[in-house]
Parts: structure tokens; C-alpha cells; sequence
């Protein structure tokens, strides 16, 4: 387990890396742009591609695609496994240059579609310059896949850090300096864009070059190429249905004003810090190794890998969700509130961001449960689930929002990742019932027991510091820089004292650490 822990330390630190250049850019962004239409409009197009990409690239192609070059590494070893991938990136490359190119003729005729208001047609004609980010991240995806079977995470990590330096650059540099109109700067911004995703494609293939892996195309339709496809088609509504979630908030939050859905996309992206950080990386390196148990029929073995990751998901955006839920407001005015984003944007923005985190350790344990169900070749039943949730989140969109704006779509895609972690969690019990969520319940309370006595510290800290009279920038500074530490140290002394399981695993890493570098 050491071993897989110093992976997902790897993952975590690179991941830290690109979140940090991720927050940059978004600050970049907000204070250039504030919050206003044409950020809603660009954020509003560049949502489309980046569902696809969740939903078809991140989300049913690497689920359906992993445990199937697994198999293939298994008993074909890497010419096989090689293979099947130049069948698949074949194929991915024919299905997602016609989602672009129909995708482009269909938003570039929005005109047709008369008396409507502005900002839409400005999102269509952006829609139509970042559509072609699709075909890019798509074909990374399969490539990110199969380098982690080969047991390669470092590069994979690295992918959104290209995205993140392509798109400041094109607001630092290019889009400051060659463009003199926001639309201008807005056209910059969308060329970063495809520049970043290009770098997340094209790194990755060179690694796999290295590895021994020779590109050429194939079309063979083999046994294993329409278990994929097979797989892949229900699965590409139920493994992401979280992402359809918001970006049917987003578009809704779009028709309720300018800044809505510029909010709501920044508090989102603030939400994903912890689960990018830790629990994508969690997920990323214990779904091949259960996905390796599910070929060799090792269920027993599969399940402990499982509430291995559960309950490391959990120790960390359990409190990192309530922090986040606390500190809304600080964290906003430090990371947001300059140039173009004004107080009135952060007193917006931070019941957006609170909602969003109560989700947040739901939407992470969804991600490696529905990962467990491609591990065993379901996608019937996380699609079916789905569905349900769906329903759940547009019924309760389009109710809330009447009445709350934006947080009221938020509040309804929360409740919808509630709903489908629990139903998923019930059907997994049920499909194997070695793998029910019973043994984790000690864990569980420890965790909220130790999440609480740091609740109390940061709660109780950032009221004093509210009444301390100390100025508005340099309570979110210390808010910051104070009660984060002392409520992350707090919470492992608690956590350590209440002996939660698997520390022992953390001790034998720490060990393995120092005796290497002593």
C-alpha cells in the first residue's frame, strides 16, 4: 500500500501544482474580465467540449477503456496492449472530429434562430472556436488511460498543467498586448485554449512513443474494440452525470444574469481544488488495481483496495468541505476579489461556493464507486442511477432557481450527487456484497468527530477575527493563513489520537521516506 500511496503523493503534488496554476488563471481571468456577460459567455461555450470531455473522454471512454487494456496487457502483454490502443485512438479520432466539425456548422448558424438576446449568440460564435478542444482532450484521455495502466502516473498529472500555462500566457502576454477590444482579448483567451489542449495531447503520445508504443492507424473492429464500444454506450451518460449536472446549471444560470454563470463556474472550480488534489488522484491509481483484481476474480482483495480509497477520500474532503464551506468569503476576496471582480461579486459568489462544497464529498466517493462498476464491466446500473439523478437535479433546477438564482442550482445539484452516491452504494452492496460500505462506518465517525473539533476552531476563529476590527483584507489574509494550518493540525491530531484505520500505512511511507533520504 506504501507503494501506492507514494503514486498518489506524486498525482497529489503535480495535481497541487496545477490547481495553484489553475487559480492563477481564473484570478487572471476574473480580474481582466470581472464577472460579467462576455466571461459568461466564454465560459458558458467552453462548458460544451468540457462536458464531452468528462463524459466521453474522462468519463465512459477511460472507464470502459481501462479494464480492457488491462486485460489485454495481461495476457498479450505490451504488443497487445499496444494494439488495442492504436484500434481505439483510430477510432476516437473518426468519432470526435465529426462531433467537432458538426458541432462548428450547427453554432455557427445561431443567426438563424432570430430575437434572441445577444449574449447567446456571442456564446455560439465561441462555442464554434473551442470545439475543437474536444477532439484533443479526447484522444489525451486514451492516452493518460493507457499510461497509467503501464503503471506511469507522473505524466498524466501533468496534463492540465499545459492547459493552465497555455491559457496565461494568452491573457498575459498575447491577449494584452495584440488586442485592444475585449472580444479581441476574449479571441485570445479561446487560442490559449486549443494551444493548452493540443500540449495535453501531444506530450502524453510522446511518452507512450517512448515506451515502445508505434502510431499508425487501424480500424479493425476485434472482440475487444466493441467490448469498448459496448461499454462505453451507456456509460457515457452514467459515469459524469455529476458534469451534466452543472453544466445544465451553468446554462440555466446563464439565462438568469450576466455573472451567474461566471460565479458558479469559479466556485466550482474552487470546489474541485481538494478533489483534484486528492481525490481524482486516489481514484486514478486505485482503479487499476482494482480493475486488475475484477480480470483475476479476486473480489475479496478488490474490495479492501476499495475502502482503502474510500477512506482516503474521505479523511481529506470531509474537512476540507467543511473549511471551504466556513471560509467561502475569505477565500474569494483573496483569490477573486481584485480588478474587474467586485465586493458585491464575492458576497455573491461565497453561498455558491459553501453549497457547493456540502457536495463535494459525495461527488468523490461517486467517482471511484462508479470506477468499481466498470472494474466489473456494469454500466448498466451506474447509467441507470443516473438517469434518476438527472431527473432529480433538472426538476429541482428548475425550481429552485425561481426562487434562489444561482444557489438555488447549486443546492439542486448537490442534492442529485447525495442521491446517486447512495443508490450507487446500495447497488454495489448488492452486486457483491463483499464490497459494502458496513466496515467503513468506524472510519466515518472518526473522521466527522475530528472534522468537527476543527469546525469549532475555524468557526470560532473567523467570528473573532470578524469583530477584531482589523480591515476587510487583512482578516481574509489571516483567515487564510491562520485558521487553515491550525484547523488542518488540529484535525490530524484528533484523527491520529482517535487511531483511524490504514495510518499504519502512512507510517510505513513516512519510514520508507526518511530512511531514503537519511
Amino acid at each position: 500500500m506504501s507503494k501506492h500511496l507514494k503514486n498518489m503523493g506524486v498525482i497529489s503534488l503535480l495535481t497541487v501544482v496545477s490547481r495553484v496554476l489553475g487559480l492563477l488563471r481564473d484570478s487572471l481571468t476574473a480580474g481582466i474580465f470581472g464577472a460579467g456577460a462576455f466571461t459568461s459567455a466564454f465560459i458558458t461555450a467552453y462548458r460544451l467540449p468540457n462536458l464531452f470531455r468528462r463524459l466521453l473522454g474522462e468519463g465512459s471512454l477511460t472507464a470502459a477503456f481501462l479494464p480492457t487494456l488491462q486485460e489485454a496487457l495481461h495476457e498479450r502483454g505490451r504488443p497487445g496492449a499496444f494494439a488495442l490502443l492504436n484500434k481505439v485512438v483510430s477510432w476516437l479520432v473518426v468519432v470526435t472530429c465529426g462531433l467537432v466539425g458538426l458541432a462548428m456548422i450547427i453554432f455557427s448558424q445561431s443567426r438563424w434562430f432570430p430575437a434572441q438576446s445577444e449574449k447567446w449568440y456571442l456564446a455560439a460564435d465561441l462555442t464554434v472556436i473551442l470545439f475543437p478542444y474536444l477532439a484533443f482532450v479526447c484522444i489525451a484521455a486514451a492516452f493518460n488511460a493507457a499510461l497509467n495502466v503501464f503503471e506511469r502516473f507522473t505524466e498524466p498529472a501533468l496534463s492540465p498543467i499545459w492547459l493552465n500555462l497555455a491559457w496565461i500566457a494568452a491573457l498575459g502576454g498575447a491577449g494584452l498586448h495584440f488586442a485592444h477590444t475585449p472580444l479581441g482579448e476574449m479571441h485570445w483567451l479561446c487560442a490559449g485554449v486549443l494551444v493548452g489542449g493540443f500540449l495535453q495531447m501531444s506530450v502524453p503520445a510522446v511518452v507512450l512513443m517512448r515506451e515502445g508504443w508505434r502510431p499508425r492507424f487501424d480500424f479493425a473492429l476485434s472482440p475487444q474494440v466493441r467490448e469498448i464500444a459496448a461499454l462505453m454506450a451507456p456509460g457515457f451518460f452514467g459515469s459524469a452525470i455529476y458534469q451534466v449536472n452543472i453544466f445544465v446549471a451553468g446554462v440555466l444560470a446563464y439565462a438568469v444574469s450576466d455573472s451567474a454563470a461566471t460565479l458558479l463556474f469559479y466556485a466550482n472550480r474552487l470546489m474541485e481544488l481538494p478533489i483534484g488534489v486528492f481525490a481524482i488522484a486516489v481514484s486514478t491509481v486505485v482503479y487499476p488495481l482494482i480493475a486488475r483484481h475484477a480480470v483475476e476474480r479476486k473480489f475479496a482483495a478488490m474490495a479492501e483496495d476499495y475502502r482503502k480509497g474510500i477512506r482516503l477520500i474521505l479523511v481529506i474532503n470531509v474537512p476540507a468541505a467543511l473549511g471551504l464551506a466556513l471560509l467561502s468569503k475569505p477565500i474569494i476576496g483573496v483569490l477573486f476579489q481584485h480588478g474587474e471582480f467586485k465586493a458585491d461579486d464575492t458576497h455573491a459568489m461565497a453561498p455558491i461556493l459553501a453549497l457547493f462544497a456540502i457536495g463535494m464529498p459525495f461527488f468523490s466517493v461517486v467517482n471511484l464507486t462508479v470506477r468499481a462498476f466498470y472494474a466489473l464491466k456494469d454500466t448498466k446500473t451506474p447509467v441507470r442511477i443516473a438517469a434518476v439523478d438527472f431527473v432529480v437535479n433538472l426538476v429541482l433546477s428548475l425550481v429552485l432557481m425561481r426562487r434562489f438564482g444561482a444557489p438555488g442550482l447549486v443546492l439542486a445539484s448537490t442534492t442529485a450527487i447525495i442521491v446517486q452516491t447512495l443508490l450507487l452504494k446500495r447497488a454495489l452492496g448488492r452486486k457483491l456484497p463483499e464490497m459494502t460500505f458496513a466496515p467503513l462506518w468506524p472510519s466515518v465517525g472518526k473522521v466527522l468527530l475530528a472534522t468537527l473539533a476543527m469546525g469549532l476552531l475555524v468557526a470560532g476563529g473567523w467570528h473573532w477575527l470578524q469583530g477584531a476590527g482589523l480591515g476587510a483584507r487583512t482578516t481574509d489574509l489571516l483567515a487564510l493563513g491562520g485558521l487553515i494550518p491550525l484547523g488542518v493540525m488540529v484535525y490530524g491530531v484528533v484523527l491520529w489520537a482517535l487511531k483511524i484505520e490504514g495510518r499504519e500505512d502512512f507510517v510505513a511511507l513516512f519510514a520508507k521516506v526518511r530512511t531514503k533520504f537519511a
